[in-house]
């Protein structure tokens, strides 16, 4: 990707630094969670996910409403100086870019306005809005603080566990978690949030798996319009790192290379070949109206 005359985005905190360190087993709203499950749930949250404790009352049979989580204890209030290491420069621009696009998106095909969420890099773990945030959970979006968490050095894990990388498959983990602050906006993240509570754990599940594909194609939609505002943005070949990566991700073969049977009922993300379709609808169109999953017929 060609950032380089992209200005970098000033929504961006930097916690690293500010400690935290290990904590205990997994544990949320007082449910006792399953070996297994955690690493279902782990799997399925290791990319792109809201955030993952969200999925882990899911599959436990619990539920956390916005309600709930809004009266959680925020994130820390001090910030510190940025750092200006490559990584981190890189997703600074990439978060600039997606507030730039997305802006012309609300403008022009929603008549609405835009609000940048705010993306914070961290390092071990880190308190949110939606409960502590962990390196192990992978990128999430808490839609209670309207925070992306990245901690930055998921990017080599994406390289040694899946190998997959390269600029625009990074933009992509960035712009997925976007894609859940659109969501946030529109209104579709609280929706979503009621209609669970009255879910059974396979139907929660079922509701998941269209808010994760409605992201993906949302981070298509940015990357169409950006490429077509900014010609040279993608290179050849970028796109195809994306798709790759969405198929890496899929649901189906995270549980199949977890050394375990593929559970259709447990799935929170998409199958491989749904994440790349729903990817692939949105850089196609570059339109956010093509990403109503929730009324597709088939994914």
């Amino acid at each position: 990707m060609r950032l380089d005359n992209d200005q970098e985005s000033q929504n961006v905190e930097d916690r690293r630094g500010d400690g935290g360190g290990g904590g205990g087993g997994f544990g949320f709203g007082g449910r006792s969670i399953g070996i297994g499950t955690v690493v279902v749930a782990l799997a399925a949250s290791y990319f792109f996910g809201i955030s993952p404790s969200v999925v882990l009352n899911a599959l436990s049979g619990g539920g956390v409403s916005t309600q709930q989580r809004e009266q959680t204890p925020g994130a820390p209030s001090q910030n510190h100086a940025i750092a200006q290491d490559e990584k981190t420069v890189f997703v600074r621009k990439v978060l600039g870019n997606t507030e730039r696009t997305w802006q012309e998106v609300f403008q022009t095909q929603l008549q609405r306005n835009y609000t940048d969420p705010t993306l914070v890099i961290y390092s071990g773990q880190t308190q949110t809005a939606c409960g502590t945030g962990q390196t192990a959970m992978g990128p999430f979006y808490c839609p209670a603080d309207q925070r992306v968490y990245i901690d930055l050095s998921f990017y080599q894990q994406m390289r040694d566990q899946f190998g997959v990388g390269g600029d625009f498959a990074q933009a992509y983990v960035v712009a997925h978690e976007v894609g859940h602050h659109v969501q946030k906006l529109l209104g579709i993240s609280d929706q979503v949030d009621r209609a669970r509570a009255r879910m059974s754990t396979v139907q929660a599940n079922a509701l998941s798996v269209r808010v994760e594909l409605q992201a993906d194609c949302f981070a298509g939609v940015w990357a169409a319009v950006a490429q077509r505002d900014n010609r040279q943005l993608i290179e050849p070949g970028e796109i195809q790192q994306g798709l790759q990566t969405a198929a890496a991700i899929g649901d189906d073969r995270l549980q199949q290379e977890s050394g375990g049977r593929v559970m259709p009922d447990s799935f929170t993300h998409g199958t491989s070949e749904q994440r790349q379709r729903w990817l692939k609808r949105g850089l196609d169109s570059g339109d956010v109206r093509q990403c109503d999953t929730f009324a597709a017929s088939a994914l």
